[in-house]
C-alpha cells in the first residue's frame, strides 16, 4: 500500500495553479490573495475619538472636578473648525476627528452639564491619549495588511475594504464537477426504496465540503454502473470544469466501473493507500483535468476529501496553509486498529482542564454517518500502532471546533 504522505505529495506536486483574476469583495470570500496587499494610507486615516464625550486638554482636568467651556460639537463624518484652548472643551462623538489642541477624551458618563449654560463639569481626570485612536494605530501607511497565499475570511474582507482594495488580485474559484456512481444509488427525494437501493448522500457531503473550501460546484448527478456512460460524462466534464470528483466504483469489484472507464486511458492511477477509511483511491486526469476518484462509503468520502481534495484545491488556489490544524490530546477510549494503515478515528474532542480530550463518537465503520455527525475531529493513529489504551496521547485533526455550551449555561444560572 502507498503511504498517505506519498499520495498527498504526488497529488500536490501534479496539480496546476488556477489563473489570477481581480474580483469584487462581494465575490472574494474563501479565495486566496495572489499578491501582497499594502496599506495605501494610515488606518485609521486620522486621529479620532474612541467614545462619546468631550475632547479636552488633559492638563486642564488634572484637578477634577473642573468646569470647562464647550466651544463646539463635532459628530462622526465632520471636522471641527474650532480649537481646544485653555479651559475649553468640544463635545465629540465616537469616530469624529480629534480637534486641534485636544489630547484626550473624557467619556460622557464622567461629565455633567451645568444648567442651561454652554459649560460642562468634568468629574474625573484623564491621561494624555485617553480614548484617542491614533492615525495609523491599526495599520500604518505602507504596511503589508495581507500576504500572498492568505485565504480571505470575513475580517480579511473588512481590512481590504478599509484600505480601499475593492478588487483584490486572487486565484479564481475552482469549478468542480461532482458525480455519484452506482446502480444502487437513487436521489434523496426517492419515496420508496426498491430492493438493494440506497439514497445518495455522497454528492451532498461533497457539495457542502467543496463550497466550504471555496469551490463552485457543477452537480452531474448519479451515473449507472455502465463504463461507457461514465466515460462519456467524464469526457464532457473535462471541457467544462477545473476538477472532476466521483464517488464509488474505485475498489476491486467486478462492477467498479470508474476503474473500467479508465482502463484504456492510462491517465488515472488507482491506488491502495495505507489509510483507513478510504483505502481505495483514484487520481490522474481526464484530458488534462485533474480527476479524484473517491470510495463509495460516505465516511470514506469525507476522510478522502480532507486528505486529498481539500489540500489539493487550496494548493490550486495558491494558499500557503493547506491542512487542518492538529492538537495534541488524550483518547479516552481503548481501541484496536490496523497497524498497516494510518487510521482516522471519528471522535468528539473538548478542551477540559488545560488539555484536549477525545472520545469515539460512535461506530467506526465507513458507512456510519451518524458517528461523523457526532464528531468534530479525527484522532489520527499512525502506521505501526495496532492498539491504544485509554488515556493514550493522540493527534487530533480538528475539522470543526467545539461550541462553548458551558459559558451559555453559566449565563443562564
Amino acid at each position: 500500500m502507498r503511504p498517505l504522505i506519498s499520495a498527498q505529495r504526488e497529488i500536490l506536486d501534479s496539480l496546476p495553479m488556477l489563473p489570477e483574476v481581480h474580483v469584487g469583495l462581494e465575490e472574494a470570500l474563501g479565495l486566496v490573495v495572489a499578491k501582497d496587499v499594502w496599506a495605501s494610507h494610515d488606518l485609521p486615516p486620522f486621529e479620532n475619538s474612541a467614545m462619546d464625550g468631550f475632547a479636552v486638554r488633559s492638563i486642564d482636568v488634572t484637578d477634577a472636578p473642573v468646569e470647562l467651556e464647550v466651544v463646539d460639537e463635532v459628530a462622526a463624518g465632520q471636522a471641527s473648525s474650532a480649537s481646544v484652548t485653555c479651559g475649553g472643551a468640544i463635545k465629540i462623538m465616537t469616530g469624529a476627528p480629534m480637534p486641534v489642541g485636544a489630547d484626550a477624551v473624557v467619556k460622557v458618563e464622567d461629565t455633567e452639564w451645568i444648567g442651561e449654560t454652554n459649560r460642562v463639569r468634568v468629574l474625573s481626570s484623564v491621561d494624555p491619549g485617553t480614548a484617542v485612536r491614533c492615525a495609523g494605530g491599526d495599520v500604518p501607511k505602507g504596511a503589508i495588511v495581507l500576504r500572498k497565499g492568505d485565504r480571505l475570511g470575513p475580517s480579511h474582507l473588512g481590512v481590504l475594504a478599509s484600505v480601499g482594495e475593492a478588487f483584490p488580485l486572487v486565484r479564481r474559484r475552482p469549478v468542480v464537477a461532482v458525480i455519484s456512481t452506482g446502480d444502487e444509488v437513487v436521489p434523496p427525494e426517492t419515496r420508496n426504496l426498491g430492493p438493494g437501493k440506497i439514497r445518495d448522500s455522497n454528492r451532498f457531503i461533497l457539495r457542502a465540503l467543496l463550497e466550504e473550501v471555496g469551490a463552485a460546484v457543477v452537480d452531474r448527478g448519479i451515473l449507472p454502473d455502465d463504463a461507457a456512460i461514465v466515460s462519456r460524462v467524464l469526457n464532457q466534464c473535462a471541457g467544462e470544469v477545473d476538477v472532476i470528483v466521483t464517488s464509488g466504483g474505485v475498489s476491486m469489484g467486478e462492477y467498479d466501473v470508474v476503474k473500467e472507464a479508465f482502463r484504456n486511458a492510462g491517465s488515472v492511477d488507482f491506488w491502495q493507500v495505507a489509510l483507513q477509511p478510504a483505502k481505495p483511491f483514484g487520481f490522474g486526469n481526464v484530458d488534462g483535468v485533474p480527476f479524484f476518484g473517491l470510495p463509495g462509503n460516505p465516511v470514506s468520502v469525507a476522510v478522502a476529501f480532507e486528505q486529498y481534495l481539500r489540500p489539493g484545491l487550496l494548493s490550486m488556489m495558491g494558499a500557503t496553509a493547506l491542512f487542518r490544524p492538529r492538537q495534541k490530546g488524550v483518547l479516552i477510549d481503548s481501541v484496536r486498529t490496523d497497524p498497516a494503515k494510518e487510521v482516522f478515528l471519528r471522535v468528539h474532542a473538548s478542551y477540559e482542564r488545560g488539555r484536549w480530550v477525545a472520545s469515539l463518537s460512535g461506530s467506526q465503520s465507513s458507512n456510519v454517518l451518524s458517528a461523523l455527525v457526532a464528531a468534530n475531529a479525527y484522532a489520527v493513529v499512525p502506521v505501526g500502532v495496532g492498539s491504544l489504551k485509554s488515556g493514550s496521547d493522540i493527534d487530533l485533526e480538528m475539522y470543526r471546533w467545539p461550541e462553548n455550551r458551558t459559558r451559555l449555561e453559566a449565563l443562564n444560572e
